[in-house]
């Protein structure tokens, strides 16, 4: 009795170090992605504005580069405190998925730099500018066009698994339930269940109370 007792002990013990192992990874993981994610978001940044000032002067990146790696250890901890324990952090938003928030940020912004250029370079094509200007100005104001709706994308408009899981939460018929095709076995489902009554005149109606199922077993044939 007692082996079997330390037996089942020792795998508790051994389980709960797996899981607390699973979750030191997930936290270093979600913070070296936002740290290296920070880190070019924010240096992208500072060369664009590089390039909006048309200016050599470093500072804008120096001070880029150290604001991105701020704002991703930030994002790394806000990204740890909101993740629901034992699942791996998931955030889909408007043009791109990832396994963490920063790279939302970085992609948005570098989608916006891109279409800046790209929409600079015509205007200058057309009004018979500097080519070189189309690209600097259109591709920094691009880029900070995308970092602003990145960080709405990111915060606001993207789903996360939070989101996620209290969708399909909602979207059950009961808390816990599993089925293939011969069986069906569902735990604590709510009910609307019609009672028939007859009234003191003798007219037959029914009446419909809710109620909860604690188990239900389903057999198909």
């Amino acid at each position: 009795m007692k082996k079997n007792f330390f037996l089942f002990l020792s795998s508790l013990l051994l389980l709960a170090s797996l899981l607390t192992e699973k979750t030191k990874a997930q936290t270093i993981e979600l913070l070296g992605g936002n740290l290296l994610n920070g880190t070019v978001t924010g240096s992208f940044l500072g060369a664009a504005t590089m390039g909006l000032r048309n200016s050599s002067d470093f500072d804008p990146l120096r001070i880029g580069l150290g604001a991105g790696i701020i704002g991703g250890a930030g994002i790394a901890i806000y990204d740890v405190a909101t993740l629901p324990k034992g699942q791996q952090f998931f955030i889909s938003g408007t043009f791109n998925d990832g396994n963490n928030t920063s790279i939302i940020l970085l992609l948005d912004t570098f989608y916006g730099a891109a279409g800046g250029a790209a929409i600079g370079t015509a205007v200058i094509l057309l009004s018979g500018d500097a080519f070189s200007d189309g690209i600097r100005i259109g591709s920094g104001v691009g880029a900070w066009t995308g970092f602003a709706f990145g960080i709405a994308d990111a915060f606001f408009l993207s789903e996360r698994n939070r989101d996620l899981t209290s969708s399909k939460i909602l979207n059950r018929n009961s808390v816990f339930s599993a089925k293939n095709k011969k069986t069906e076995f569902e735990l604590l489902k709510p009910q609307l269940i019609s009672t028939p009554e007859l009234t003191n005149q003798g007219d037959l109606t029914s009446k419909i109370s809710p109620a909860l199922s604690i188990l239900s077993f389903q057999l198909n044939f």
